[in-house]
């Protein structure tokens, strides 16, 4: 069937996931024109865009991820809306995550070393403890919010590779959401952190917190810029003072970084290293309610825990969307491109591509090999993807252990994130 552009669009439109990712129109879209022009209307306050080419399979969407001497992080970062000014676009430039090859690789080494085997053993008993606490921590029977108890673990394990003190933790859910969930009204202007039980530099902090996100020509202003996270970078540069030994902010400092690199690693750890998985576990536990045999399942065979997470991740992309830039004219899926176009690859299509996956739609934890691109592909899968996976199995391992026969509690469905960039949700009722 032919498709009307504003329907194309509705995969762009925020609103659009705060009703779920749009899997059917994803499959349409894959049978019509796998590479496809979307357009970026207006949202609320924020102006439109240029539009961009959409990349729906699986194949197609590896291809740009590893070619970024064809498809570039750096010309115009990562996110699909622009930057606002040539200056947020150098800011955001300097960030690893929007950098190519060679100087994406330069500081990826500066931070592979808290990921090696050894450290990351050191971690996962910290983390399998940590987690052990949590599920401890629930009453045995009863409704329970999961989202916020989902978020415990990977806050706590990033303030802990961080070097950021116990105190300081609820900065970092701010910071997180304000900057991922800066579409939905409910976490764009995020303040749940408590004076009172703040560090002196967390407090300092606080108060470097911007009162007005409004940009001086009346738009809102980048959620992602300097301006917009003064108190996060005031609060980066204070811990860097007197980092923890061995912290990932100590090994930022001895690496030699510059002040907007450091800035710019502080926000991809303190924001990337903890929202994915601040989102992905909550989808991974609906997803499993959702589907009751798959839950019972990973109960009677814990030995599947490894393939389940994969599975969870392939079902539940926690990361919809990352934007590259074509370098050149080039030819992608039959479609002219043109030097400088966006080009918008989007996960949640690639994980259910019928080609790769066999019925696509169906959650199946046995589900083997698992080509899932819930992490990325290419120079910049996910450093981090290792921890992840550690985290996400400690916790359902231990809350399948514990809860026999938990069900979505009674009442509206669980309440979505607002954002075309994370899979999220704002709360998930659990009766136990």
């Amino acid at each position: 069937m032919g498709f009307d552009q504003a329907r194309a669009n509705r995969i762009f439109l925020p609103g659009t996931y705060a009703e779920g990712v749009p899997y059917e129109l994803f499959r349409e879209l894959r049978a019509e024109a796998p590479v496809r022009w979307v357009e970026e209307p207006a949202v609320g306050a924020w102006p439109a865009g240029p539009g961009y080419w959409a990349v729906l399979r699986h194949a197609d969407v590896k291809h740009v991820l590893r070619t970024p001497e064809l498809f570039s992080s750096h010309l115009g970062a990562t996110q699909i809306r622009d930057p606002d000014t040539s200056a947020d676009l150098d800011f955001a430039r300097a960030m690893m995550l929007n950098q190519d090859p060679p100087d994406h690789s330069r500081l990826r080494r500066a931070v592979a070393a808290a990921f090696t085997p050894r450290a990351l053993r050191e971690l996962t008993a910290a983390v399998e403890a940590r987690a052990e606490e949590i599920v401890a921590g629930i009453a045995p029977s009863g409704e329970v919010d999961v989202v916020p108890i989902a978020a415990d673990l990977p806050v706590w394990t990033l303030a802990r590779i961080l070097g950021v003190p116990e105190q300081d933790r609820a900065l970092l859910v701010d910071w997180s959401n304000r900057v991922i969930g800066y579409q939905d009204p409910d976490h764009a202007r995020s303040s749940t952190a408590d004076p009172s039980r703040l560090t002196a530099m967390g407090r300092d902090a606080l108060g470097r917190r911007p009162a007005d996100l409004t940009a001086p020509d009346g738009r809102p202003l980048n959620p992602r810029s300097r301006a917009a996270l003064a108190d996060m970078f005031a609060y980066a540069h204070a811990l860097a003072e007197q980092p923890p030994p061995g912290s990932m902010v100590a090994r930022m400092r001895a690496a030699g970084l510059g002040a907007a690199e450091f800035e710019t690693m502080f926000f991809l750890f303190a924001v990337a290293g903890n929202e994915t998985l601040r989102n992905g576990l909550p989808g991974a536990l609906y997803s499993l309610l959702a589907n009751p045999d798959q839950y019972r399942l990973l109960r009677r065979r814990p030995e599947l825990t490894g393939s389940a997470v994969d599975e969870l991740l392939r079902f539940w992309p926690p990361v919809v969307s990352f934007r590259r830039t074509a370098v050149r004219d080039v030819v992608l899926a039959g479609r002219r491109i043109s030097g400088g176009d966006k080009v918008v690859v989007h996960h949640a299509s690639a994980n259910r591509d019928e080609s790769v996956f066999s019925d696509p739609d169906r959650l199946d934890i046995t589900r083997a090999p698992n080509d899932h691109v819930s992490f990325g592909f290419g120079p910049h899968f996910c450093v981090g993807a290792q921890l992840a996976r550690v985290q996400m199995a400690a916790l359902l391992r231990r809350i399948v252990a514990a809860w026999p026969e938990p069900e979505l509690a009674p009442g509206p469905p669980p309440a979505r994130l607002v954002s075309n960039f994370q899979n999220g949700l704002k709360e998930l009722r659990v009766r136990r």
